[in-house]
């Protein structure tokens, strides 16, 4: 059984950083696609960014595009979401997931496992 741990999430300024962690276990990680998610108050679920298994090709939401970074460090078993620039509308949820498919989907069905989230909150 995969699970998927969040951290690095809390409150931060607009125009500050952070830097998300998901750590896994079980499984084998270098088999998966990793992703990251958010949903903010009110709103659905929404893709964020994903990284291949070898970490070769990343895709990224047009949103976020500039500011995020996917990264992962397979032997470490963690995938990273480093994010500069953040704006008040970064405010939301989020999650980490592990997907089996070879390409980088951007919905969330298409991940087999989730983690638990963490809360990222900008402040205007």
């Amino acid at each position: 059984q995969v699970q998927l741990v969040e951290s690095g999430g809390g409150l931060v300024q607009a125009g500050g950083s952070l830097r998300l962690s998901c750590a896994r276990s079980g499984g084998t990680y270098s088999r998966y696609t990793m992703g990251w998610f958010r949903q903010a108050p009110g709103k659905e679920l929404e893709f964020v960014a994903a990284i291949i298994r070898n970490g070769a090709n990343a895709r990224y939401a047009d949103s976020v595009k500039d500011r995020f970074a996917i990264s992962r460090d397979n032997p470490k078993n963690t995938v990273y979401l480093r994010m500069n620039s953040l704006k008040p509308e970064d405010t939301a949820v989020y999650y980490c997931a592990a997907s089996e498919r070879w390409d980088m989907p951007v919905s969330i069905g298409d991940y087999d496992y989730r983690g638990q989230g963490t809360q990222v909150t900008v402040s205007s």
